[in-house]
């Protein structure tokens, strides 16, 4: 696909609605998004009554034979974006790490890309690595830029870009750290702020008093609950890899069990063949 967002145009009206109705889940209150590796974990999601499909980089990592970190190519990311995409009727916004590379028209590409795929919201990270360092505000802030201008140029101005700030996840600085990245963030168009690492509920709450962008957060086990991180004024919760780590645990446990009584009470509760099949179009 071209790099010159200014002269594609892939948005479809439907497409525009599902980013509309984004847009409108986030307004309305506090958007749960459990998050979903690929087009099965998001039909099961969907099926469980989710209004929209966030994915998890490292879950679409793992079920490709990739450890996270931006280990897949553009082109194989954005694939596996379209095959969700295609799986529900509810919009999908999709982890795109960094943008997969560092440079402003790195990020317009992949934009461009999910735009085509069917994607309506992005994850844009500002780390340069896992584990840091990030990206100057700067630089960042470009970034995000070229990220709204080739939204644009697909046809889909209403796209939501999350931005995401790596500052509590990696440890790297603190709470005036962040804001300053949420106000340049938001001047370069992001629509709202991603702040994993950061579940402590009185610097949640002040956090979203003061930035200028509604605050997201990534829930843990052990963690506030949904109730609890509403309660700060959090807008959106999301919980990363949890879920994928949930299957392939219980697929881990399973086999173990087959492999070592011979049993398989592990399996206890699964969902039956037939519930599953029905939810797939193909």
């Amino acid at each position: 696909m071209s790099t010159n967002t200014a002269s594609t145009h892939t948005a479809t009206p439907a497409l525009r609605e599902r980013a509309l109705k984004l847009r409108e889940l986030g307004a309305e209150g506090v958007l749960v998004l459990p998050n979903a590796w690929d087009a099965g974990s998001a039909a099961v999601i969907a099926s469980a009554g989710a209004p929209a499909i966030a994915t998890t980089s490292g879950g679409v990592s793992w079920s490709l034979g990739h450890g996270d970190g931006q280990r897949l190519g553009r082109a194989e990311m954005a694939e596996a974006a379209r095959r969700i995409v295609a799986a529900v009727d509810v919009p999908v916004t999709v982890d795109a790490e960094g943008g997969y590379g560092p440079l402003p028209a790195d990020v317009a590409a992949t934009v461009t890309a999910l735009v085509g795929a069917g994607a309506v919201g992005v994850n844009l990270e500002d780390s340069t690595a896992v584990g840091g360092p990030l990206f100057p505000v700067a630089e960042q802030a470009a970034r995000l830029r070229a990220a709204r201008t080739a939204a644009v140029g697909a046809g889909l101005p209403e796209l939501v870009v999350n931005a995401r700030t790596d500052v509590f996840l990696f440890g790297l600085g603190g709470l005036d750290d962040v804001l300053v990245r949420a106000e340049a963030y938001a001047e370069a168009g992001a629509d709202g702020l991603f702040v994993p690492g950061l579940l402590d509920l009185g610097a949640l709450a002040e956090l979203c008093e003061r930035s200028p962008l509604p605050v997201n957060a990534m829930a843990v086990a052990g963690g506030p609950t949904v109730a609890e991180l509403a309660a700060t004024g959090v807008r959106r919760v999301s919980v990363g890899t949890g879920l994928a780590q949930l299957a392939y645990t219980a697929a881990r446990r399973a086999a173990a069990e087959l492999l070592g009584a011979g049993t398989l009470a592990e399996l206890d509760g699964s969902l039956g063949f037939g519930e599953l099949n029905a939810l797939y179009r193909g």
